[in-house]
């Protein structure tokens, strides 16, 4: 079982880095192999909307988005951690899920399992962690767990304390949520047979 942690804010030793890592380390704890990525530190270009991917399936813009695409394919479950920016997710993270349409058409996400760690100062959480919770079910993933943390200043996160808990919590649901699975529901790239196109 692997999980990967996404760090969507700018912010170096951000509050959205502290929560996503306080997350991993439930999940590392309860068993799973985890890997921490930070977007922001990646070099990944908006959709230019060519639409080439509904042929292909695969993204013509030459970027670090590669090898984020790799990472998700290979994860069983994908937690995704943001700053509350205009009660919405970070551009970072928004440019990645946009990035990810060459996915929507054939599924290549099916049944893995999200994560959701939404920071704020004090509003627009209930909007963010809806638009993120309407992304998976977009890709036809399951919802496995989240939390909502509250924080002003840099480091102020790990005085949410409710947060800090609810953040291991969550990804121990995560990993739940994925052993119940059927291992072609988490990755269905284990089953070769399966054939993507038809769902």
């Amino acid at each position: 079982m692997k999980i990967i942690g996404i760090i969507g804010s700018p912010r170096n030793n951000s509050n959205t880095e502290i929560l996503v890592k306080k997350a991993m380390e439930g999940a590392g704890e309860a068993g799973a192999e985890i890997e921490i990525i930070d977007i922001t530190q990646q070099s990944i270009n908006p959709c230019n909307g060519c639409a080439l991917c509904l042929d292909t399936s695969e993204c013509v813009i030459s970027d670090d988005m590669h090898y984020t695409y790799a990472k998700l394919l290979e994860a069983d479950g994908i937690l995704i951690g943001t700053p509350v920016y205009f009660w919405n997710v970070s551009s970072q993270v928004k440019i990645m899920i946009d990035r990810t349409y060459p996915f929507m058409w054939n599924r290549k996400l099916r049944g893995k399992v999200g994560g959701i760690a939404v920071v704020a100062r004090r509003a627009g959480c209930g909007n963010t962690y809806s638009f993120l919770v309407d992304y998976f079910t977009l890709m036809r993933m399951t919802i496995g767990g989240g939390v909502i943390g509250y924080a002003d200043q840099p480091g102020d996160i790990t005085k949410d304390t409710e947060a800090m808990t609810q953040a291991k919590a969550a990804d121990r649901a995560m990993g739940k949520a994925i052993e119940k699975a059927k291992p072609s529901q988490c990755n269905p790239y284990l089953d070769t047979s399966a054939s993507l196109k038809r769902h």
